[in-house]
């Protein structure tokens, strides 16, 4: 099914997630901008952000009926819901499951948006094989079920991720490609953003970056992705907590900005660790802005605010001085150890 592409994108911030208040919020619906606001309960915050998602998809049909099947596919629910016991109750970690699941699905098609409006063509639409329409799809699909592996264990989440995907995937596919040729390689598209979400291997597609990036926007207050010890005080613990809100909106000098607001200075662990490495390390690196700024108000300011550059930090202190460092991608220093003992190139061609 064709689909025209839509000709009044939204302008302004396309999706801003705020904890800040601490309570649940309603959605805004305001015309260019969505903004999600919440602490407490997660179903009005999976219904605000399904609101959000629906209204990014409705120029394209067969993305929204994808998402329909989706939300209502009892092994999908279920899937979910194991993801969530493994990671949270045996790990100590933060949502994996449904919440998770809606609010990267919402950043990711905030990302596609401006993306398209930005003139970056996606390999989906590149290679020929479709339009926006099934681009929102694949980005949608891939984004929702990339966590679903961790139902099996954390360690190599990604790849039974695709597998317990597939079935899921084909049922939902089905009815809406007829043709098998066509619906195969929009599978394709969809195991690799699953596959590479977490960088393990990189992403190679457009579309398998967005998932990546908004894997990595997930990062706000009490939904911190780096893993941490109940109860213990520590950069993991105190990282999580100050992240106040990440708003995904149009960049200045590239299609996408993503602005973090921290309460406190800590926060750049979570920017540092698990965001700008999936930044840096995917497509979307000549397409994405990250900026980070502490509130003025709150603890002792040491950095006031923080930029990308490459695969440099560059940081305004407190005291006007200015520093660049490069970032801590401790995903790449193990991959390069490995491949140093074992006397192999690291990237392999």
């Amino acid at each position: 099914m064709n689909v025209p592409p839509p000709d009044d994108r939204p302008t302004g911030d396309m999706l801003t997630i705020n904890v800040s208040g601490g309570t649940m919020q309603e959605l805004t619906g305001r015309t260019g901008q969505r903004t999600i606001e919440f602490a407490t309960p997660r179903a009005k915050l999976i219904e605000a952000l399904g609101a959000a998602i629906r209204e990014d998809l409705r120029d394209y049909p067969l993305a929204t009926a994808a998402f329909e099947a989706l939300i209502r596919d009892p092994e999908a629910l279920a899937c979910w819901d194991m993801a969530n016991y493994i990671t949270m109750r045996k790990l100590g970690y933060n949502d994996h499951g449904r919440v998770h699941a809606f609010v990267t699905g919402a950043s990711s098609l905030a990302i596609l948006e401006l993306l398209l409006e930005g003139g970056v063509r996606p390999d989906l639409i590149e290679s020929g094989i479709g339009d926006e329409g099934d681009v929102f799809l694949v980005v949608l699909l891939s984004t929702m079920l990339h966590d679903i592996g961790n139902q099996v264990h954390r360690a190599g989440h990604e790849q039974h991720g695709v597998h317990l995907a597939r079935p899921i995937i084909d049922r939902i596919l089905e009815p809406l490609y007829p043709d098998v040729f066509k619906r195969t390689k929009v599978r394709a598209f969809i195991l690799h953003g699953i596959n590479c979400h977490d960088l393990n291997p990189p992403p190679l597609t457009v579309e398998g970056g967005i998932v990546a990036v908004a894997d990595g926007t997930d990062i706000t207050k009490g939904r911190g992705r780096k893993a941490f010890s109940l109860g213990s005080v520590d950069i993991h613990s105190i990282s999580a907590l100050a992240v106040d809100q990440v708003v995904i909106t149009r960049g200045d000098s590239k299609p996408v900005l993503i602005d973090v607001t921290m309460n406190n200075s800590g926060g750049i662990f979570q920017v540092e660790e698990v965001l700008a490495p999936k930044v840096i390390r995917t497509p979307l690196s000549r397409y994405v802005e990250l900026r980070a700024r502490t509130r003025p108000q709150g603890d002792e300011q040491i950095v006031s605010s923080v930029r990308l550059e490459g695969d440099h930090f560059v940081m305004n202190l407190e005291d006007g001085e200015r520093a660049s460092v490069e970032v801590n991608d401790s995903q790449k220093r193990v991959r390069d150890a490995v491949a140093g003992s074992l006397d192999v190139h690291s990237e392999t061609r």
